[in-house]
Protein backbone atom coordinates (compact mmCIF):
# COMPACT_ATOMS: atom_id res chain seq x y z
CA UNK A 1 0.00 0.00 0.00
CA UNK A 2 2.68 2.51 0.94
CA UNK A 3 4.45 1.60 -2.61
CA UNK A 4 1.39 2.27 -4.33
CA UNK A 5 0.47 5.92 -2.40
CA UNK A 6 4.60 7.06 -3.46
CA UNK A 7 3.47 6.46 -6.65
CA UNK A 8 0.21 8.18 -7.01
CA UNK A 9 1.43 11.19 -4.70
CA UNK A 10 1.63 11.91 -0.94
CA UNK A 11 2.82 14.37 1.13
CA UNK A 12 5.80 11.86 1.06
CA UNK A 13 6.15 12.17 -2.90
CA UNK A 14 4.95 15.51 -3.82
CA UNK A 15 6.43 15.33 -7.41
CA UNK A 16 4.62 12.37 -8.41
CA UNK A 17 1.62 13.97 -7.37
CA UNK A 18 2.26 17.07 -9.77
CA UNK A 19 3.59 14.82 -12.42
CA UNK A 20 0.62 12.72 -12.62
CA UNK A 21 0.24 8.91 -13.21
CA UNK A 22 3.87 7.53 -14.73
CA UNK A 23 3.43 5.96 -18.02
CA UNK A 24 4.81 2.85 -19.27
CA UNK A 25 6.88 3.11 -22.26
CA UNK A 26 4.07 1.13 -24.07
CA UNK A 27 1.69 3.33 -23.11
CA UNK A 28 3.65 6.04 -24.78
CA UNK A 29 4.18 4.83 -27.83
CA UNK A 30 1.11 3.01 -28.79
CA UNK A 31 -0.64 6.54 -29.69
CA UNK A 32 2.30 6.58 -32.24
CA UNK A 33 1.98 3.34 -33.70
CA UNK A 34 -2.10 4.10 -34.48
CA UNK A 35 -1.15 7.20 -36.14
CA UNK A 36 1.48 5.49 -38.21
CA UNK A 37 -1.99 2.73 -39.01
CA UNK A 38 -3.91 5.75 -39.60
CA UNK A 39 -1.34 6.67 -42.65
CA UNK A 40 -1.15 3.07 -43.52
CA UNK A 41 -4.86 2.84 -43.94
CA UNK A 42 -5.18 6.23 -45.68
CA UNK A 43 -2.44 6.14 -48.19
CA UNK A 44 -3.83 2.68 -48.85
CA UNK A 45 -7.59 3.84 -49.49
CA UNK A 46 -6.43 7.04 -51.41
CA UNK A 47 -4.44 4.77 -53.94
CA UNK A 48 -7.54 2.19 -53.94
CA UNK A 49 -9.97 5.01 -54.30
CA UNK A 50 -7.65 6.54 -57.05
CA UNK A 51 -7.19 3.58 -59.07
CA UNK A 52 -11.33 2.45 -58.76
CA UNK A 53 -12.82 6.03 -60.01
CA UNK A 54 -9.46 5.71 -63.08
CA UNK A 55 -10.38 2.22 -64.23
CA UNK A 56 -14.39 3.22 -64.05
CA UNK A 57 -13.43 6.12 -66.35
CA UNK A 58 -11.18 3.90 -69.01
CA UNK A 59 -13.86 1.34 -68.99
CA UNK A 60 -16.97 3.81 -69.33
CA UNK A 61 -14.94 6.50 -72.19
CA UNK A 62 -11.40 4.56 -73.65
CA UNK A 63 -12.61 0.86 -73.88
CA UNK A 64 -13.48 -0.10 -77.63
CA UNK A 65 -12.22 3.15 -79.04
CA UNK A 66 -9.27 4.23 -80.05
CA UNK A 67 -5.98 5.30 -77.61
CA UNK A 68 -5.87 8.80 -76.98
CA UNK A 69 -2.49 10.65 -77.02
CA UNK A 70 -1.66 12.41 -74.28
CA UNK A 71 2.47 13.02 -75.27
CA UNK A 72 2.49 12.00 -79.09
CA UNK A 73 3.81 8.75 -79.40
CA UNK A 74 5.49 8.87 -75.75
CA UNK A 75 2.59 8.53 -73.68
CA UNK A 76 -0.88 7.18 -74.84
CA UNK A 77 -4.04 5.92 -72.93
CA UNK A 78 -5.19 2.43 -74.44
CA UNK A 79 -7.75 0.12 -71.87
CA UNK A 80 -6.31 -3.29 -72.50
CA UNK A 81 -7.66 -6.20 -70.22
CA UNK A 82 -4.80 -8.02 -68.67
CA UNK A 83 -5.64 -11.35 -67.20
CA UNK A 84 -1.91 -12.26 -66.26
CA UNK A 85 0.49 -10.02 -64.22
CA UNK A 86 2.98 -7.24 -65.13
CA UNK A 87 3.84 -7.04 -68.72
CA UNK A 88 1.22 -9.91 -70.14
CA UNK A 89 2.75 -12.61 -68.52
CA UNK A 90 0.81 -15.59 -67.16
CA UNK A 91 -2.20 -15.43 -68.41
CA UNK A 92 -3.06 -19.08 -67.78
CA UNK A 93 -2.58 -17.76 -64.27
CA UNK A 94 -4.71 -15.47 -62.78
CA UNK A 95 -6.30 -17.44 -59.89
CA UNK A 96 -2.77 -18.01 -58.46
CA UNK A 97 -2.43 -14.49 -58.99
CA UNK A 98 -5.38 -13.92 -57.11
CA UNK A 99 -4.55 -15.66 -54.18
CA UNK A 100 -0.69 -13.65 -54.32
CA UNK A 101 -2.70 -10.75 -54.05
CA UNK A 102 -4.64 -11.43 -51.34
CA UNK A 103 -1.72 -13.04 -49.41
CA UNK A 104 0.35 -9.69 -49.86
CA UNK A 105 -2.95 -7.81 -48.08
CA UNK A 106 -2.97 -10.39 -45.10
CA UNK A 107 0.89 -10.00 -44.73
CA UNK A 108 0.21 -6.85 -44.95
CA UNK A 109 -2.13 -6.67 -42.23
CA UNK A 110 -0.48 -8.67 -39.81
CA UNK A 111 3.03 -6.44 -39.83
CA UNK A 112 1.08 -3.30 -39.34
CA UNK A 113 0.09 -4.47 -35.96
CA UNK A 114 4.02 -3.83 -34.95
CA UNK A 115 4.35 -0.74 -37.43
CA UNK A 116 6.23 2.41 -36.05
CA UNK A 117 7.65 4.15 -38.66
CA UNK A 118 6.19 6.38 -41.25
CA UNK A 119 8.56 5.89 -44.21
CA UNK A 120 7.30 2.09 -43.83
CA UNK A 121 3.26 3.12 -42.99
CA UNK A 122 3.42 4.98 -46.73
CA UNK A 123 5.33 2.29 -48.22
CA UNK A 124 3.09 -0.15 -46.98
CA UNK A 125 -0.30 1.61 -47.74
CA UNK A 126 0.74 1.83 -51.25
CA UNK A 127 1.06 -2.06 -51.29
CA UNK A 128 -1.84 -2.23 -49.71
CA UNK A 129 -3.75 0.14 -51.99
CA UNK A 130 -2.57 -1.15 -55.60
CA UNK A 131 -3.29 -4.81 -54.01
CA UNK A 132 -6.73 -3.91 -53.23
CA UNK A 133 -7.11 -2.62 -56.67
CA UNK A 134 -6.00 -5.19 -59.00
CA UNK A 135 -8.02 -7.73 -56.50
CA UNK A 136 -10.98 -6.09 -57.19
CA UNK A 137 -10.69 -6.55 -60.96
CA UNK A 138 -9.49 -10.16 -60.42
CA UNK A 139 -12.85 -10.60 -58.26
CA UNK A 140 -15.38 -8.53 -60.06
CA UNK A 141 -14.41 -8.00 -63.88
CA UNK A 142 -15.15 -10.96 -66.37
CA UNK A 143 -14.42 -13.36 -66.78
CA UNK A 144 -15.67 -14.32 -63.53
CA UNK A 145 -14.75 -14.64 -59.67
CA UNK A 146 -11.14 -15.10 -58.96
CA UNK A 147 -10.32 -14.93 -62.66
CA UNK A 148 -11.43 -11.62 -63.93
CA UNK A 149 -8.73 -9.36 -66.41
CA UNK A 150 -7.26 -6.51 -64.59
CA UNK A 151 -8.00 -2.95 -66.61
CA UNK A 152 -5.06 -1.26 -67.60
CA UNK A 153 -4.30 2.08 -69.62
CA UNK A 154 -0.91 3.70 -68.96
CA UNK A 155 0.91 3.05 -72.33
CA UNK A 156 4.26 4.77 -72.26
CA UNK A 157 5.97 4.34 -75.59
CA UNK A 158 7.98 0.81 -76.10
CA UNK A 159 6.58 -0.53 -72.73
CA UNK A 160 4.27 -2.43 -70.73
CA UNK A 161 0.89 -0.73 -70.55
CA UNK A 162 0.04 -1.17 -66.66
CA UNK A 163 -2.53 1.05 -63.95
CA UNK A 164 -2.20 3.01 -61.20
CA UNK A 165 -2.30 -0.07 -58.78
CA UNK A 166 0.04 -1.23 -60.34
CA UNK A 167 2.07 2.53 -59.70
CA UNK A 168 1.41 2.09 -56.59
CA UNK A 169 2.94 -1.22 -56.20
CA UNK A 170 5.86 -0.35 -57.86
CA UNK A 171 6.61 2.88 -55.98
CA UNK A 172 6.05 0.85 -52.46
CA UNK A 173 8.14 -1.82 -53.47
CA UNK A 174 10.62 0.37 -54.18
CA UNK A 175 10.35 2.41 -51.32
CA UNK A 176 10.89 -0.65 -49.50
CA UNK A 177 13.85 -1.52 -51.02
CA UNK A 178 15.29 2.16 -50.14
CA UNK A 179 14.04 1.75 -46.27
CA UNK A 180 15.55 -1.54 -46.05
CA UNK A 181 18.83 -0.64 -47.36
CA UNK A 182 18.95 2.31 -45.28
CA UNK A 183 18.39 -0.35 -42.01
CA UNK A 184 15.21 1.48 -41.37
CA UNK A 185 12.71 -1.36 -40.12
CA UNK A 186 9.05 -1.25 -39.73
CA UNK A 187 9.30 -1.25 -36.00
CA UNK A 188 10.95 2.25 -36.31
CA UNK A 189 14.86 0.48 -35.41
CA UNK A 190 17.62 1.58 -37.25
CA UNK A 191 20.11 -1.13 -38.36
CA UNK A 192 23.84 0.49 -38.83
CA UNK A 193 26.36 -1.76 -40.78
Amino acid sequence: MAEAERIIGTPENPEAAEAGPEQSPDAAERPKGARKLLVLFGVAVFAYLLDLISKMIVVARLEHHEPVKVLGDLLRFEAIRNPGAAFGVGEAFTVIFTCIAATVIIVIARLARKLYSLPWAIALGLLLGGALGNLTDRIFRSPGIFQGAVVDFIAPWHFAVFNLADSAIVCGGFLIVILSFKGLDPDGTVHKD
